[in-house]
């Protein structure tokens, strides 16, 4: 299970040491609550007024480049960056468990798709699709264009389940080196008029689309060209929504993966079309480097947000990412759930910890 993180004295950065708490018996009693905390075989909820979503983030849950949270019954899953595809679960979006990777041993493909692939596998997205849940997986090794995305499906999510298994099915797209695109960071998309999509991309020319079976959840027409979405320096982990009679594209840009000194943030544009063009809220394509700011770099104590979701839980709207470092977990990486707003005009507003 996932423990819970003593408190620090101090944060990491951004602000100095915390101020005396008071007397000895204080102090001790301080004390004792952080190793009673320590033990605990969960992370529980922040006691702090306003519930435990209100709190913007899921303090002491690590899980980098995190699916859509879905749920299944009454379990919550997430899916994230780990050996085999790893997986968390909970009943309240606040305590976490994890779950069983996706795949136990590397499927006989990705050896000669992406012979430097050494097992872990980035940045999964999870939908379900008819009768069973479809899972894409990026399949690369740091910087290389030679990558891949695979698909896994089971049933269920849930391994008590009798129906449980995890079946891969194989590549879906491939990158590479050479090229002009990059095959990781898949996000799913089920238009509301039935049609569905895989969005990916990381650097290069940028993010892409392709239209998918949903029969088969693989690419619908093979041969068809990649349609091409957003672009410019520093782009990667692309999600899509859709919110009215409009489709968002939420994007990465930045540099990811250097703790408190990564320099991702999120911006978001939108299109009357899935296929685009997409357009920032002054106008600027995102084929051109547009993109209107959702979550900075910092955001108290969080720094470096990214690969976006959107859920809905109790009739209201959360928007979920991970942060590359957390202050208050020592500077380890975090799941964050957010408050998530629409303004009047049409355009996301995500409410950061610091506002909280």
């Amino acid at each position: 299970m996932v423990s819970a993180v003593p408190i620090p004295t101090t944060c990491r950065r951004r602000i100095g040491p915390l101020a005396p708490v008071g007397p000895l018996p204080m102090r001790l009693r301080a004390f004792l609550l952080t190793i009673a905390l320590a033990s605990t075989a969960s992370v529980s909820a922040d006691t702090e007024p306003g519930g435990p979503l209100a709190q913007a983030a899921s303090r002491g849950v690590t899980a980098r480049d995190p699916s859509t949270l879905v749920r299944e019954d009454d379990t919550w899953w997430c899916f994230y960056t780990g050996r085999g595809v790893r997986s968390l679960h909970s009943k309240d979006l606040v305590t976490w468990q994890p779950g069983p990777a996706v795949l136990d041993e590397p499927p006989p493909w990705i050896a000669a798709a992406v012979p430097e692939n050494r097992g872990t596998y980035w940045a999964p997205d999870v939908m379900k699709v008819g009768d069973r849940w479809l899972l894409y997986y990026s399949v690369s090794s740091f910087g290389k264009m030679d990558s891949a995305i695979g698909l896994a499906t089971t049933p269920t999510l849930d391994p008590a389940d009798p129906d449980f298994q995890w079946t891969d099915r194989g590549e879906v797209v491939r990158s590479r080196e050479g090229g002009d695109f990059n095959t990781i960071d898949p996000a799913i998309f089920h238009a509301r008029d039935g049609r569905l999509w895989l969005a990916f991309g990381s650097q290069w020319s940028g993010l892409k689309l392709v239209e998918l079976d949903p029969a088969t959840g693989k690419r619908l027409h093979p041969a068809a060209p990649l349609i091409p979405i957003a672009a410019g320096k520093s782009i990667e982990a692309p999600y899509l929504h859709q919110h009215g009679d409009r489709y968002y594209l939420f994007v990465n840009r930045g540099d990811c993966c250097r703790g408190d000194q990564s320099t991702y943030y999120i911006t978001v544009g939108r299109s009357d079309r899935v296929e685009g063009p997409y357009v920032d809220r002054d106008g600027k394509p995102l084929l051109e480097g547009g993109g209107t700011l959702v979550l900075g770099i910092e955001n108290g104590p969080l720094t470096g947000p990214g690969h976006a979701g959107i859920i809905e839980k109790d009739g209201k709207e959360w928007f979920s990412c991970h942060f590359e470092a957390d202050d208050r977990m020592a500077g380890e990486a975090t799941l964050g759930v957010m408050s998530l707003e629409w303004s009047g005009d049409g355009w996301p507003q995500v409410t950061p910890p610091e506002a909280r």
